[in-house]
């Protein structure tokens, strides 16, 4: 069989797509998840398609917040450019004292201006112009020196919603009435980091077991639907090449290094955006609409290639072929970083832990963490190119295998259609319907290369079929919003101190483990009636975009990335932590303690 040109002409095809629309509606979608707080985005599909130059103030001119002692209290005021506003519902407090320990503050609010809101969909209360609120301290934090947390969030009536905000100010109990308090940019030093991965009898995991976890969760990762046809496309193409044992040696040599290095650049990089004070864990680069817009594109031009319409001409098949399914080192070495682009919204078990413990040690054992991650993923195709004779026990090539090529086409077009729903979740269903406009320029850019009239019949039938689908499987929220809140530090705090069970869900839209145990643990009628029946709080944590109190909630429970799945039993001092892989049995026994 010939290799199938994964990337034969994609240069060309999406720079098409590229510069039509997937590069404003990135540029959008970086200013929306919070990358550069220095800038914004316009949520509106007509401004992107004129090509109008918009103008918004950054956030922190946008909001202008200072804070100040006063005698009952603190007295918090923002500043608010005019045609901005703040949602009350945002507007969150907390104090972190120096041991660590976490209280929420009560925000007295004002009345608001009623506002039907677009982005939320129903009736809120917003502040224009100005506003004053007045927390009223307890007793434990006169006199002393803690962190102050505010959170908020606001728009502006061009139609821009800024992401969720949180500034740290440090207050020093002793100090005088009527100063101002210093903001920082993170939280302070002196606050305590309560992050932790201990093992049951509380000490910290040996790091050889730490590496077995990341080991077999790399393994794991092959399985997933994103991964599994790119590795497999791989063995086929090996397979046909009729190479030495040398040669398949050599390629899975390669294999490995694209995907090891490629972890360990990301690493490096969440190392780095940690160190700055950055609020991020794996998957952070799912958490900018611009790393989804291209991943849907590539997902989409690959189950094109797959399906044998993604086809031009023998000079740029040559240099498809070269770059990721042919048989030169340099194209296993670039399956290989493929491979781990692809599986980046993908956690599996032993992950979790794994990486908790990674990113609370030194950045070498950080990085050793993440390239066993890669050297379990990458162990499959090694075992096959190493160990002699195993290649052969598969088929023998023949039609068979065109007709699997074109088969793992459509795990590719299902993930393009779930990033198309991140995508909406993450912006709005302007956006993901841009990106399907732009995935039709794609198909048309194909049907150019190709020059066949019937491959651009085949192409637009798929792309018609991968937006309906995409329309179909948006999920009605009304039914399922009804049983949980949304996750705040203070809210949990305050749940906890009227002696009420929390379950607490920390989830995102981009994390397939976290969609499938939703649906099969955390959505039937029988879960429902469990949350009824014993008075559980049910907080859900949405980290499809960026949120330093969910971060923060994830490093003290030793986790580095969703899912994450806390029950807080009435009374307790902790929380039990579930598994990353539920059913509705396991989830029925720990609420209801059997």
């Amino acid at each position: 069989m010939p290799c199938h040109p994964f990337f034969a002409g994609l240069s060309r095809c999406l720079l098409l797509a590229l510069l039509v629309f997937c590069w404003p509606v990135a540029a959008q979608g970086w200013a929306q998840s919070g990358a550069n707080s220095s800038s914004a985005s316009l949520n509106t599909s007509s401004a992107l398609l004129m090509g109008a130059p918009v103008q918004f103030l950054p956030v922190e001119e946008a909001y202008r917040l200072s804070v100040k002692h006063d005698s009952k209290g603190l007295l918090l005021g923002w500043l608010i450019a005019p045609e901005y506003y703040l949602y009350q519902h945002k507007l969150t407090a907390s104090a972190t004292l120096v041991s660590g320990e976490v209280l929420p503050l009560t925000v007295d609010y004002p009345p608001g201006k009623a506002i039907y809101d677009d982005y939320y969909e129903k009736e809120l209360a917003v502040y224009y112009q100005s506003l004053e609120v007045l927390i009223d301290l307890p007793a434990q934090l006169k006199g002393q020196r803690w962190s102050l947390t505010v959170g908020s969030q606001g728009c502006a009536d061009a139609g821009l919603c800024y992401p969720p905000q949180t500034q740290y100010f440090v207050v020093d109990g002793g100090a005088g009435f009527d100063q101002p308090i210093d903001e920082v940019g993170r939280p302070p030093s002196t606050v305590a980091d309560t992050g932790s991965v201990t093992n049951a009898d509380g000490s910290a995991p040996s790091l050889p077991l730490v590496l077995l976890f990341a080991l077999l969760g790399g393994i794991i990762l092959n399985l997933m639907p994103c991964v599994f046809p790119v590795l497999s496309i791989k063995v086929l193409s090996l397979t046909s090449a009729h190479l030495g044992e040398h040669g398949k040696h050599l390629h899975g040599l390669a294999y490995t290094a694209g995907i090891v290095l490629s972890f360990v650049g990301i690493a490096a990089l969440l190392l780095a955006f940690r160190e700055a004070g950055e609020a991020v864990g794996w998957g952070f680069q799912l958490q900018s609409p611009v790393f989804v817009s291209l991943l849907a594109y590539l997902m989409f031009a690959a189950g094109l290639s797959f399906s044998g319409l993604l086809v031009v001409g023998a000079s740029w098949m040559n240099m498809g072929q070269s770059t990721t399914t042919g048989t030169s080192l340099r194209a296993s070495f670039m399956t290989g970083v493929l491979a781990t682009v692809v599986a980046s919204p993908c956690s599996a078990p032993f992950m979790g832990t794994a990486l908790g413990v990674a990113l609370t040690q030194t950045p070498a054992i950080s990085l050793l963490v993440f390239a066993e991650l890669g050297l379990g993923m990458a162990l499959p195709f090694v075992l096959l190119s190493w160990i002699p004779g195993l290649l052969e026990k598969l088929p023998a090539p023949g039609q068979w295998m065109e007709s699997f090529r074109q088969f793992l086409a459509f795990p590719l077009y299902a993930s393009a259609i779930w990033l198309l729903w991140v995508l909406g979740r993450q912006t709005s269903v302007d956006q993901a319907a841009l990106v399907s406009i732009g995935m039709l320029l794609l198909a048309l850019a194909a049907w150019l290369g190709s020059g066949g009239v019937k491959r651009w019949k085949q192409a637009l039938a798929l792309l018609l079929t991968l937006v309906a689908l995409s329309i179909a499987i948006t999920p009605s929220k009304a039914a399922d919003e009804q049983l949980w809140q949304p996750y705040t530090r203070a809210r949990l705090q305050a749940l906890r101190s009227e002696g009420r069970p929390v379950f607490v869900n920390l989830t995102a839209a981009w994390c397939i483990t976290c969609l499938a145990n939703e649906k099969m643990a955390l959505s039937s009628a029988r879960f429902a009636a469990t949350l009824q029946t014993n008075n559980i709080a049910y907080l859900k944590g949405d980290w499809t975009n960026r949120n330093a109190e969910i971060t923060q909630l994830l490093k003290e429970h030793g986790r580095s990335g969703v899912p994450l799945y806390l029950y807080f039993a009435p009374g307790s001092t902790s929380a039990e932590i579930l598994p990353q892989l539920l059913t509705e049995g396991l989830v029925q026994k720990v609420l209801q303690h059997e």
